[in-house]
């Protein structure tokens, strides 16, 4: 019994930290990696330039981008798209800031 109830306290614990919340293709993601990168390629002066306003717009959950695979396809996209260079991990890292600030998958 006692292993049970360690199971259910370390998901529980899980839970509470929003560890169990985070889609699994973005589970070892560098998320400090990925917030440099969006800073460091000024991404938002891009969606600006697309969208207008803040850039914001760019981000619907409700529209083209509605998996947590879509949205690191979208970012890679854009990785081909400029030229970034960013490494398959690095993608990830950037897709997964953006999971956790505008879309916010499962």
């Amino acid at each position: 019994m006692a292993n049970h109830r360690g199971t259910v306290g370390a998901a529980l614990i899980a839970l509470a930290s929003g560890a169990a919340a985070t889609p699994s293709i973005f589970q070892d993601a560098d998320l400090q990696l990925g917030e440099k990168l969006i800073a460091a390629h000024r991404c938002s002066e891009c969606h600006i330039r697309k969208v207008g306003g803040d850039g914001s717009a760019i981000y619907r959950p409700q529209g083209r981008v509605n998996t947590p695979g879509l949205l690191r396809g979208m970012v890679e996209q854009c990785n081909t798209e400029l030229n970034l260079g960013l490494f398959p991990e690095e993608v990830s890292a950037v897709a997964a800031v953006l999971n956790r600030d505008h879309y916010r998958f499962k």
